[in-house]
């Protein structure tokens, strides 16, 4: 399942929504297996009314056109949590059973593998016991990882292989394209070069873990699973403490986690909510769903906070020997979209030199995270050098405009598609009159939130202005708002963050997902962090940020986070 490519979402209770060859809408009745092999998505909301292709094909170019105007008042959102973004995204949407279908998963493992959860599925896969997966095991406990290959650019830095610094890669086969390919569970996680540094991290990060509970004497047959618990505990604490405040309003974020949600997959509702939502009441045993207005609108937040380009490392960056890294770069150093070369075409995947990252690519994670929030400042770099996730808004990057064919399955597989097809922002708008999603205003009934008036949809705050499309196309989007869209209105009258409706879907979905995972701290009140960096300075008590996940991971040491040096 790549990110991009999801061409039909079984709905419970709907059946599996798709279109056919004239890109029509239909719903397919499902059989029993279909049911059971497809990722369990719910609908929240009402149905919605479509726009018509011709007004998502000018809103999509409106908003990957226009030029963004930066707000100084929205909060600084270190560049790294773009990027974390989608992994955890990927980590709710694995499908731990696609592989071996029909040769070893049972129903309950089924039903238990395709349904969003934050446990780390997308990094363990089924863990080491597991005859398919044991491949991401180097010893049935860590997980591998890979070396980077030795290139003389710039300078003899570059030139060495690094070992832990690349994804394990496949490294055999016929073609290129084949031991190129990274060998994790979820190759959605080497679609791009900063997806696949963050999802390296965790896998230093497991290992170090493992490392430290073996020096405290715990047994190699309980070595595991001890150590998948406390990531997954330490990780669901950052998502809930350091993540989902910086991107979500936190008054909201608060309630939710505090009060629990009103709206999805409740456990008690009053009896009048119970007839108007008995399809989302929460029965004894269900595993999650995913409401298709997350994964279609609120939680495509993260495509507003891409940059064009970014600071990467002393090689890559604006005053380095090298260009800056621009996001069709970060494509192109990547096994699933890319070819892992300067050299080669990045539509012919057996194009290129190299079949591993090249050193001089390696993240200086300084510049994607402010370790100053941890305290230290000697792991800063200066504003320059620094990147900063874009605010939230309804403009995107124009390289959005022309995606990589690798990033949504177009290579080898497919002819070239044809704009708008390789517009993000046209896909999104699409995907979401493939499902038939509420409009913004229909979500804001249902949450009982009040709507944002016609003025603020079409001229937004510091986002891109609707004023000069057609009085006709105007007045559509005024009455029936592309949830995503609206969503991303919303965050320009919030300071960047989600507010309304969006805040209200994702704080309830994460929430969800962390209560649905197989390892909760919901389900685990009493449990608190209790991993400290390698140099063993204390943490403020109920503490762990993203910088103090990375700073255990790479032992605290300035070499590892950045290993190219200044």
């Amino acid at each position: 399942m790549k990110r991009h490519v999801r061409d039909n979402y079984f709905v419970v209770g709907e059946g599996i929504l798709t279109r056919d060859d004239k890109h029509k809408h239909i719903c397919q009745r499902p059989s029993t297996e279909a049911e059971l092999r497809k990722f369990r998505f719910s609908r929240l909301g009402p149905k919605g009314q479509a726009i018509s292709q011709e007004l998502r094909k000018a809103l999509a170019e409106a908003m990957t056109t226009a030029q963004n105007q930066p707000d100084s008042d929205s909060p600084k959102i270190p560049a790294g949590f773009t990027y974390l973004g989608q992994f955890i995204d990927h980590d709710l949407t694995f499908d731990k059973t696609a592989r071996a279908l029909g040769e070893h998963v049972n129903v309950d493992e089924l039903v238990q593998g395709r349904s969003p959860a934050l446990d780390l599925d997308s990094l363990y896969g089924r863990g080491p016991n597991d005859a398919e997966d044991a491949k991401f095991y180097s010893d049935g406990i860590r997980l591998k990882m890979g070396v980077t290959a030795a290139t003389p650019f710039p300078d003899s830095g570059a030139n060495r292989d690094l070992e832990g610094f690349d994804l394990p890669r496949v490294g055999f086969g016929s073609k290129k394209s084949e031991r190129r390919l990274a060998l994790i569970p979820d190759p959605r996680n080497d679609e791009n070069l900063a997806v696949a540094q963050i999802h390296l991290a965790f896998i230093r990060f497991h290992n170090r873990v493992v490392d430290q509970l073996a020096l405290a004497g715990i047994p190699s047959a309980d070595l595991f699973n001890k150590a998948r618990e406390l990531v997954v505990k330490h990780y669901q604490w950052m998502i809930r403490q350091d993540f989902l405040p910086r991107l979500i309003d936190q008054a909201t974020v608060d309630d939710v986690f505090t009060h629990g949600r009103k709206f999805f997959e409740v456990s008690q509702l009053s009896h009048s909510d119970q007839a108007k939502q008995s399809y989302m009441y929460l029965q004894p045993g269900d595993m999650p769903t995913m409401p298709i207005e997350f994964s279609v609108a609120a939680y495509r937040l993260g495509h507003s906070m891409i940059r064009g380009a970014y600071q990467w490392n002393r090689v890559f960056q604006a005053a380095g020997p090298g260009p800056i890294a621009s996001l069709d770069l970060l494509f192109t150093f990547s096994g699933t979209s890319g070819i892992l070369s300067p050299d080669g075409d990045l539509n012919d995947p057996e194009s290129g030199s190299f079949e591993r990252l090249p050193t001089n690519w390696i993240a200086d994670f300084r510049r994607l995270f402010d370790f100053a929030e941890a305290g230290r400042n000697d792991l800063t770099v200066d504003e320059a050098r620094f990147n900063l996730a874009k605010r939230i808004d309804t403009l995107l990057v124009d390289p959005l405009q022309q995606l990589p064919p690798g990033s949504f399955g177009g290579r080898d597989t497919s002819p070239t598609p044809l704009d708008p097809e390789r517009n993000l922002a046209f896909r999104n708008l699409t995907r979401a009159e493939m499902v038939e999603l509420a409009s913004g205003q229909q979500m804001a009934s249902m949450l009982e939130i009040a709507p944002l008036t016609a003025d603020q949809i079409l001229n937004g705050n510091g986002g891109v202005s609707l004023s000069g499309l057609p009085e006709e196309e105007r007045d559509i989007l005024t009455s029936k708002t592309p949830l995503w869209f609206y969503i991303l209105r919303e965050a320009e009258f919030n300071r960047g963050q989600l507010a309304g409706v969006g805040a209200r879907i994702a704080a309830e979905v994460f929430h969800r997902a962390m209560e649905g995972s197989q390892t909760s701290i919901l389900r685990d009140p009493s449990w608190r962090p209790s991993l400290v960096p390698a140099g063993g300075q204390s943490l403020p008590p109920n503490t762990f940020r993203m910088v103090d996940l990375l700073l255990f991971a790479f032992e605290d040491k300035g070499e590892l986070l950045n290993p190219l040096g200044d």
